[in-house]
């Protein structure tokens, strides 16, 4: 599958070991290649689905000088939002903590941005999963901080872990893109890149 790709040098610009297992299921050629000290900052006034898309296009621009003709980079970031807040990383394991109590009886919603780049052009793209959380309790959210240490998932949680596992109630839309990349629309631009 994915024939059109042959000629390309695929590169996945993530340290995530969840961004990789997802790309590697759709059974592609690529290498992992990360830069040190990316910054994901972004304007405050940005909104929403605006932020991961921001991001991602911040980390494509990371790797410019690296970009030749049969080049294809793939950046992605992902955010959960909440009420009108963004929930990125958490800084510590007190900041995953208040994250996963501000979650707990609560839907929120999973937002990946995606940035395909190549020499001469750009795809951006989002998708968003609503996921409904039971309510936690405390020890429940301890146990989980102190033993998954999730200080490098937005929103303090994979959903492929224990607290996963035990949480999640429903998700409305992609589980994939819940766990750091929305596959089958990476897939369904992937196949149409030239």
């Amino acid at each position: 599958m994915l024939e059109n790709l042959q000629k390309y040098k695929i590169i996945l610009a993530s340290n995530s070991p969840r961004r990789r297992e997802l790309l590697s299921g759709l059974d592609l050629n690529y290498k992992v290649e990360t830069l040190p000290d990316i910054e994901e900052t972004y304007p405050k006034h940005l909104w929403r689905e605006e932020i991961p898309v921001y991001i991602a296009k911040l980390k494509a621009e990371a790797y410019k000088e690296k970009i030749e003709k049969t080049t294809l980079l793939i950046t992605a970031d992902t955010i959960v939002w909440l009420n009108g807040t963004v929930y990125g990383k958490p800084c510590d394991e007190n900041a995953a903590r208040e994250m996963l109590r501000t979650l707990s009886g609560q839907t929120h919603d999973v937002i990946t941005g995606v940035c395909l780049t190549g020499f001469e052009k750009q795809n951006v793209f989002y998708a968003v999963s609503s996921v409904k959380f039971s309510v936690l309790e405390e020890e429940e959210i301890n146990y989980y901080v102190d033993k998954y240490k999730p200080y490098d998932k937005a929103g303090s949680y994979g959903v492929q872990e224990w607290i996963g596992y035990i949480g999640v109630e429903s998700i409305s839309g992609s589980f994939y893109n819940v766990m750091g990349l929305p596959v089958r629309m990476l897939y369904r631009y992937l196949k149409e890149w030239k």
